[in-house]
């Protein structure tokens, strides 16, 4: 991952169209040509973090960021064409996980770590409102997030249309829907998991073939989204046996 600091760089790299994990600014800071880029960074759906300037001053390492940093991809990123193509191994069917949403880089790094562990084949994410693989994800994935593909697509309903012509029963993580232990998860399947606090949106929950919820008995009725997707990527493991 690469940095690009000040606020004409960062501009330019928003215009340029080279794709932006995170766009990290000063809390408070709006002033001046600040307010282009947040505007920009919105239109295209980047993820925005307040943060203190002491971070910034430590990642730029001295350098005059003027209150901004972005986090440009480097990562290599799998298009949906080379997941679906991926080899496989008989005795394993086809295992994907789709991302609807998350945007804290410690959620994500948690997933692919548990998606690696638990043997899905690769993880898709949208393009936009949802932060990409940066350096916190790669640190919190302890470096599972060099072993499981990634793909990034413009349109996860669409996406899910297609993984449907290939065969692929879609079942989203969602408290309404009957316990995964009772379901029967184990031909082709891309488990769907929504974003932190809001869930899975109208729209892709309705793509969903059906809806897995997780049986808890404490006093909390909902579980971190990192903590939902490994119990229930283990579900499909287990059942696999």
């Amino acid at each position: 991952m690469s940095d690009v600091f000040g606020r004409q760089p960062v501009l330019e790299a928003l215009r340029s169209g080279r794709e932006v994990n995170k766009l990290l600014v000063v809390k408070g800071q709006r002033q001046g040509s600040i307010r282009e880029i947040l505007a920009l960074a919105k239109d295209l759906g980047i993820v925005v973090q307040e943060v203190e300037r002491v971070v910034l001053d430590k990642i730029s390492a001295g350098a005059n960021h003027q209150g901004v940093v972005a986090q440009l991809a480097d990562v290599r990123y799998w298009s949906l064409e080379e997941l679906l193509a991926k080899p496989r191994t008989p005795d394993w069917p086809p295992f994907l996980l789709l991302l609807d949403g998350i945007q804290d880089p410690h959620n994500l790094g948690s997933i692919l770590r548990s998606a690696e562990a638990l043997g899905v084949d690769g993880v898709i994410i949208p393009e936009r409102r949802a932060v990409g693989v940066t350096g916190t994800v790669m640190k919190s994935s302890a470096g599972a997030a060099n072993y499981v593909p990634v793909c990034r697509v413009t349109n996860i309903p669409s996406t899910m249309e297609t993984l449907k012509k290939m065969g692929y029963w879609l079942v989203g993580a969602d408290m309404s829907g009957d316990p995964c232990y009772t379901q029967d998860l184990t031909g082709a399947i891309a488990v769907v998991i929504g974003g932190e606090g809001s869930g899975l949106s109208r729209l892709v929950k309705e793509k969903c073939d059906f809806l897995s919820s997780i049986p808890m008995r404490g006093q909390v009725n909902s579980l971190n989204a990192s903590v939902a997707a490994a119990l229930l990527l283990f579900e499909v493991t287990r059942q696999r046996g």
